[in-house]
């Protein structure tokens, strides 16, 4: 089964937002809705469904012309669309007879080899496949997205022992491949995984924080760094997903699980909550929730709700000093202290850790689908099991003990949940027996290299691994994979050794992002010491080290994901080739801190931009990498990242992020057939021409108020590096050239005091400043 072309009905917001998702994967769709009374546009809910869509932040689609990949209509009108569907997703009201009204006429439609299924996230399948025929039952499943689809890597799929297992694999390979998903087989179980932890964890935090008189802030502070969990905590993710929705998931709930399911301890909405609903403070989609934004005195003002008067007053950070040393010592110190705070924090997270441990294989044959599910469904660092070995399944074990509260199960060995044996990473079952984790075909990870083996090289800010079929892996690691003298070291360090001993250099790091650029705070201290040789040195350490991985005698392909801005930025623009993950926020911003790019970021970039193959003259190469450059733009996806020619043609994208490391080793390995380093480029530059009119722009822009004084000041310089300094159109520069322009002006402007304002106000706010 091949799935070329997509149905979607129900044009909500989950409906919609798959059908964007589906196009990003360059597949066209069907999205289609009812036609509401007296309407005179039949087609005006899937049409203004993707209208929303192009305006909406997050955005939905990877590119905005995936819109065009999306065909409107009415399921009275167009349902006989779906006859050259591969796959049709309802995505309609959670109400089982409109579904099986629905499907009897999608099973009418479709063709036989048309997968049908449901993206319900309370109702059985049992219950949704009730009296519909066996030709029917055997192409259908729930595939339940989690929101934003874009976003959230979780896909849980729901079968019965009635689907076609053709029907299954398709989808999760699909799924998987094409768009990304980690797809979790769940049992059919109310909730199945993901919603039926998850949704216990904010009802308990939520009832508890009340009955105890924690704050919001505190609730949110205390739940969500200490252990890997997103920094909307419990509040603020209730608040992201809509506390509307909260009352049937709780019906569901109450209908469908036993009474002696621990999740009817706190099935029940307190009345603030109610409160909160009737007057339409829904959260961040309403007019507020537990937090809110309210004008005062023209300013916007961050609110958030007492949990006992229901009043808002301006937000507070949450002071957790008393117990600042027991999170920095480890989780045991933090969930066995006295504060009220920490007590929350255990009681919460014990509950909800027991809870999880209780229904294994209920929801789950194994403890790997849960944890991969509370991962990509809640973004959790770290799943349930593995954060109860992050804190000690022995010391939990004990502690509950010492509450008369008993253990579940599968923590009555007292023993890791899950242990390396031989380099594999393996889990426990509930016997206590471990079996190891099973990775799908093409799936490289370096969490599972770094547990087989050791470094080849190794300092404070990088290590150089072994992957395999002589590919090695050079790996930033320090706080946001930001760039030092140790980076450089290694990068030297591992093109000498590489060089000796393999093929081909992959670039990757398995965190949340590449790299967000040079180390600003080692730049910030030279300039308040006015060490300008320190900062020279800096900068010509880079272009060298960056020009050596350029004209390596190896192939040399980066693997990038999240963040690659500034040097992380300059760094994929010196490799061989690109293989991004779909998620890839690349730029230049350099300006923002009052810089240009120093590391052979200009010079790269206009070398892309005078390739173009375009008869277009000298002028407008210059003005595009001057355009993208001195307005920092930064790419919203990897697709984007081409347009913005940040990628060449040559790069690819992988829209599974668990799948990149192979597929760029794939791709080192092809090029390392008869490789030979690309020939030094010549740059044909325009010179005081371009430079004359960019400076025009420039004071346009600042009579109008686009431009600051300052943002004059950088941009001025900037343009002198893009134009070519004083150099003449028939005298080309050289590589060196321009790296030597790129150092003067960063010299120049490192001196300057809007120069140390903005880097300051970056370091301390993470914001860029508008001087």
């Amino acid at each position: 089964m091949n799935i070329q072309k997509v149905g979607v009905i129900g044009a909500g917001v989950m409906g919609a937002s798959i059908a964007a998702h589906i196009t990003n994967a360059g597949i066209p769709v069907y999205l289609l809705d009812i036609v509401p009374n007296d309407a005179s546009n039949r087609n005006v809910i899937a049409e203004t469904a993707v209208k929303k869509l192009l305006d909406s932040e997050p955005a939905a689609f990877m590119h905005k012309n995936n819109a065009r990949l999306i065909t409107t209509g009415n399921i009275e009108d167009n349902l006989n669309w779906l006859a050259d569907a591969d796959w049709v997703i309802e995505a309609v009201i959670e109400n089982p007879q409109i579904k099986q009204s629905l499907y009897q006429k999608l099973d009418a439609v479709c063709k036989q080899d048309c997968l049908i299924s449901s993206n319900t996230s309370t109702l059985p399948l049992a219950l949704l496949v009730k009296d519909m025929p066996d030709s029917f039952k055997r192409r259908f499943m729930i595939t339940h997205f989690f929101n934003p689809p874009r976003y959230m890597r979780l896909l849980e799929l729901v079968s019965s022992p009635a689907t076609d297992p053709v029907f299954v694999e398709a989808v999760s390979r699909f799924a998987d491949i094409k768009l990304g998903k980690n797809c979790v087989t769940c049992k059919d179980t109310p909730g199945f995984i993901g919603n039926r932890i998850g949704i216990y964890w904010l009802l308990y935090g939520l009832l508890d924080a009340i009955e105890n008189g924690i704050t919001v802030e505190q609730a949110d502070a205390v739940m969500s760094a200490p252990f890997g969990i997103p920094k909307t905590g419990i509040f603020g993710l209730l608040d992201l997903v809509g506390l509307d929705l909260i009352p049937p998931i709780l019906k569901g709930m109450k209908l469908a699980l036993p009474p002696q399911d621990a999740f009817h301890e706190v099935n029940h909405l307190p009345d603030i909550v109610q409160k909160m609903i009737n007057e339409g403070y829904t959260g961040r989609k309403g007019k507020g929730g537990f937090y809110r934004l309210n004008k005062v005195d023209g300013a916007r003002i961050k609110e958030s709700i007492n949990l006992v008067t229901g009043d808002y007053a301006k937000s507070e950070k949450a002071d957790l000093t008393a117990i600042k040393d027991a999170q920095k010592a480890d989780l045991q110190a933090l969930l066995s202290h006295n504060d009220p705070v920490a007590q929350y924090a255990w009681r919460a997270l014990s509950h909800t850790l027991c809870y999880a441990a209780s229904l294994v294989p209920e929801i789950s044959d194994d403890i790997t689908g849960i944890d991969a599910a509370m991962r990509d469904g809640y973004n959790w660092k770290f799943g349930p099991f593995e954060l109860l070995d992050q804190i000690g399944v022995s010391w939990f074990v004990d502690k509950l003990k010492s509450e008369n509260r008993p253990a579940p199960p599968l923590l009555a060995k007292n023993s890791s949940l899950y242990s390396t044996d031989s380099g594999r990473l393996t889990f426990t079952d509930l016997a206590g027996n471990y079996h190891p984790v099973q990775r799908a075909e093409g799936i490289l990870l370096l969490s599972d290299i770094k547990q087989q083996t050791k470094p080849l090289l190794k300092n404070g800010s990088a290590s150089l691994w072994d992957i395999g079929d002589g590919v090695a892996c050079l790996e930033f690691h320090s706080k946001m994979n930001t760039l030092d003298m140790d980076s450089m070291a290694m990068i030297d360090q591992s093109i000498d050794k590489v060089s000796k001993e393999f093929t081909a250099l992959v670039i990757h790091n398995d965190a949340e992002n590449f790299s967000a650029g040079a180390n600003l705070g080692l730049l910030m201290k030279a300039i308040h010491e006015s060490d300008w040789s320190t900062v020279e040195l800096l900068i010509k350490t880079g272009q060298q080290t960056y020009q050596g991985l350029k004209y390596a005698p190896f192939p040399v392909v980066a693997a990038p994901s999240g963040l690659a801005l500034g040097g992380g930025c300059e760094i994929l623009l010196h490799c061989d080739a690109v293989q991004a993950h779909a998620e890839l926020y690349m730029g230049l911003v350099e300006v923002g801190v009052g810089l240009i790019p120093g590391w052979g970021g200009c010079k790269e970039y206009m070398r892309r931009c005078l390739q173009l193959k375009r008869p277009s003259g000298p002028i407008p190469p210059v003005v595009k990498a001057f355009q993208t450059i001195g307005l920092a733009s930064v790419s919203k996806s990897a697709f984007d990242a081409k347009e913005l020619l940040y990628l060449g043609a040559n790069d690819s994208i992988t829209m599974n992020k668990d799948r990149l490391l192979a597929d760029a080793k794939t791709k080192a390995l092809a090029l390392s057939k008869d490789y030979a380093p690309p020939k030094p480029y010549l740059y044909p530059m325009p010179g005081k021409t371009a430079k004359v009119l960019l400076d025009m722009g420039i004071k346009a822009f600042h009579l109008i108020g686009k431009a600051t004084d300052y943002d004059v000041i950088v941009s001025g310089q900037l343009a002198h590096v893009l134009s070519g300094g004083e150099s003449d159109f028939t005298a080309p520069l050289t590589e060196d050239d321009i790296l030597a322009l790129e150092l003067e002006a960063f010299l120049a402007l490192v001196k300057q005091p809007g120069t140390l304002a903005r880097l300051d106000h970056m370091l301390k706010t993470g914001k860029p400043l508008r001087n």
